[in-house]
């Protein structure tokens, strides 16, 4: 949720800090306040486009800042390795929402900090901006996608995004909770698109891919016919290595054996006694002595010593007499260069080459593009696309079931918004198989086609509606929503959405966006009392001349957040421009009724 909204010298606001409610906070004030600003501060930090219209008048500089507090469980994902490259939202990370978000945040380098995420953008007065993330600059872009997965802006500006298709097909699988069913189906699109991949390279292949197919086989010829072996070059280097010192070695063998044990090579028992005939000596000497104790223990550890030097005798003997002949060097040499001329291309060693060699030999089926080779893999594909289609079929299913159920409860809320006889249809279209109807998200065409009035044509949704009552439809959507598969993890600023209304619509409008904040944050710029009463904080902005001293700033605005009897008042302005006892009342009465009639399950709810 938005934890905090910091802003300073960004239009008629020099500064200003709002900390929004968890629940629903309203943002009332006179008509050219300023209200606005607050939703161009957001906007900023989004990634929207930087004016430098926008910075106040004498100031450098404008800057705006969000902080926004993330759940543990968002927090904790960005460890989970939980990945799926279906479902709506993010498709590459499997999360949404908060998660989402802190996925987006780790590939731009960032982390949350004490569960915590800061967005903030400045724009110069000379018109360049920069977007920073929790203190590193980054793309405005960034801040886009991860904002996005944060808030969601229903304003008169910002209703054009769910008229897009891929949004409402998002919307409809978020209300369907048809995960599974959309993962499952995109297991079996990604297999038939690599297919299709491949059979389009074998298709277009040209004289270049021919050419690259007869190195490839010419140069899988010529490593079968050496075929070598993983660490084989190494082995023939040590081997020449041995020959090329055989007579080093042959001496130096010899000397130690005859140190050693004399009976293992020819030299004259005149010389001296060996090694091991003097233990032995030794041992004998020890064992004659009648007194037990340390004589007997040196004995012992003397005989372990000779056993050890029986070891290194055998060992040195298996080497004499095993160093090859100027013909094996000649054979070895050999070898090592043609091995090496392997490694050399194909390398830099003999399990590179092999590895290579395995790989070639499966790019090679691909470049031999053979009439049975294409037949053999266009049967695949038609088992690919059938298992798809099946799965698509699935999916449109879930689709159906939760489009007609959704359009049906949005209607039923649009009735208590001021909006009788408006109505919403959610359209699900298979397209015609004869097209080849599968794409990465499904067969469906998804279209939400809006009724504003009883009468009116059905529209899409964007083209069919002032932007007041579009952002009541995005309200009832978002509480339908809510509803079916419960809190959102986002925050809702809703702008307009009691234009046109008054009276009893306005207490029900103000009701269900309070009920909407028992799952989710709500931000409400709003000018009627009815709906401003059920918030859990209300900041007012006012218009204030400037100082005498000040006279070149213009107008400035503040904000504050109003309490107690503060509210009370800024309650009775809204009521009837006055604050008057009457006036002062009735707000009370308004007021307290907002909160004892609306439930009090659930977190966030007004009056808990």
């Amino acid at each position: 949720m938005l934890e905090e909204l910091d802003i300073r010298n960004l239009g008629p606001i020099r500064e200003a800090t709002i900390a929004p409610a968890a629940g629903m906070t309203a943002i009332t004030g006179e008509t050219g306040a300023g209200k606005s600003m607050l939703l161009s501060a957001i906007r900023l930090v989004s990634g929207g486009a930087a004016e430098s219209s926008r910075v106040s008048a004498g100031a450098d500089e404008a800057w705006a800042q969000a902080i926004f507090a993330l759940s543990d469980d968002a927090v904790a994902s960005e460890h989970s390795g939980d990945t799926n490259d279906a479902g709506s939202g993010d498709a590459d990370s499997g999360f949404t929402g908060a998660a989402a978000a802190v996925a987006k945040a780790h590939d731009a380098g960032v982390d949350p900090e004490d569960g915590e995420l800061f967005l903030s953008r400045t724009v110069r007065a000379s018109g360049r901006s920069r977007a920073v993330l929790g203190g590193k600059s980054v793309p405005r872009s960034v801040l886009g996608a991860i904002a996005g997965e944060l808030v969601t802006i229903h304003g008169q500006t910002d209703q054009l995004k769910i008229a897009a298709s891929s949004r409402q097909r998002e919307f409809l699988d978020r209300v369907a909770g048809d995960e599974a069913e959309l993962a499952a189906y995109r297991k079996e699109w990604d297999a038939l698109a690599a297919m299709d991949e491949r059979l389009e390279r074998l298709r277009s292949q040209e004289s270049s891919a021919r050419q690259q197919a007869d190195y490839l086989r010419e140069s899988i010829d010529r490593i079968n016919r050496i075929d070598p072996q993983p660490g084989e070059d190494e082995e023939l280097k040590a081997r020449r290595e041995r020959i090329e010192n055989a007579a080093d070695i042959a001496q130096g063998v010899g000397s130690a054996l005859g140190a050693l044990d004399a009976s293992q090579v020819d030299v004259d028992a005149a010389d001296g006694a060996s090694a091991v005939e003097l233990i032995n000596h030794a041992v004998t000497s020890l064992r004659a002595i009648r007194v037990g104790g340390t004589f007997s223990e040196q004995a012992d550890r003397l005989e372990s010593i000779n056993a050890d030097l029986g070891d290194v005798v055998f060992a040195l003997s298996q080497e004499l007499g095993d160093e090859g002949s100027v013909e094996d060097l000649d054979q070895i040499n050999g070898r090592i260069h043609e091995l090496g001329d392997l490694a050399r291309r194909w390398g830099p060693t003999l399990a590179d080459v092999l590895a290579w060699r395995d790989k070639a030999a499966f790019d090679l089926e691909d470049l031999d593009a053979s009439p049975e080779k294409v037949a053999e893999l266009e049967s695949e594909r038609q088992t690919l696309y059938d298992a798809a289609l099946a799965a698509a079929d699935v999916l449109s299913a879930a689709r159906v079931a939760a489009a007609a159920d959704l359009g049906a409860r949005v209607t039923e809320e649009l009735g208590s918004l001021a909006m009788l006889g408006a109505s919403l249809e959610v359209r699900v279209t298979p397209r015609d198989k004869a097209d080849d109807p599968l794409g990465p998200y499904g067969r469906d065409d998804i279209a939400f086609l809006f009724t504003p009035f009883e009468g009116s044509p059905q529209l899409p949704m964007g083209k069919s509606a002032s932007g007041g009552e579009l952002s009541r439809l995005m309200l009832a959507l978002e509480l339908v929503a809510a509803d079916t598969r419960g809190g959102a993890d986002q925050t809702f600023i809703f702008d307009e959405v009691d234009a046109g209304v008054g009276g009893k619509a306005a207490v029900e409008l103000g009701k269900r966006l309070a009920r909407l904040a028992r799952s989710a944050q709500v931000i409400v710029v709003t000018h009627l009392a009815q709906v401003a009463s059920w918030a859990d904080a209300q900041f007012v902005v006012t218009k204030e001349p400037p100082d005498a001293d000040d006279d070149d700033l213009g107008v400035v605005t503040t904000i504050a957040e109003v309490n107690g009897e503060t509210r009370v008042h800024e309650i009775a302005r809204m009521l009837s421009g006055s604050e008057s006892e009457a006036s002062l009342d009735h707000a009370r009465e308004l007021l307290s009724d907002s909160r004892l009639t609306l439930p009090l399950a659930g977190a966030g709810a007004a009056g808990d």
